[in-house]
C-alpha cells in the first residue's frame, strides 16, 4: 500500500500573459506518463504513491513546464504521509453512495 498522497496545484507563469492551461494540461501529462496512481480535479490533482517517487513526479512536472517556456512555476502542495499506509479511496469511500 502506498505511503503519501501528494495534491499539488501547479500555477505556472506564462511568457506572454497567454492561459496557462496548455501548462497545465503539460503538467499533467507529466502525471499521466509517470504511471502513479492519480485523481485530476477541478483545483489541484492528487496522487498516490511512495513520497520520494512522488516528489520526482512534481520536480518533472517543474522541468516540464519551464522547457515548453514557462518562466517561473509556483506549486501549492499538501502531502498525507503514514508509513503504515494511506489511500485516496480509504480517506473518501464513506462520502460515496
Amino acid at each position: 500500500m502506498a505511503n503519501t498522497l501528494l495534491s499539488i496545484q501547479v500555477i505556472p507563469k506564462t511568457p506572454n500573459n497567454e492561459d496557462s492551461y496548455t501548462y497545465v494540461d503539460k503538467a499533467i501529462e507529466v502525471i499521466q506518463r509517470s504511471g502513479v496512481k492519480h485523481q485530476v480535479n477541478p483545483l489541484d490533482t492528487t496522487m498516490e504513491g511512495e513520497l520520494d517517487e512522488l516528489l520526482k513526479v512534481v520536480k518533472e512536472m517543474h522541468e516540464a513546464l519551464t522547457e515548453a517556456g514557462s518562466p517561473s512555476v509556483i506549486s501549492q502542495i499538501k502531502i498525507a504521509h503514514n508509513p503504515q499506509g494511506i489511500s485516496m479511496n480509504k480517506l473518501t469511500e464513506k462520502y460515496r453512495p
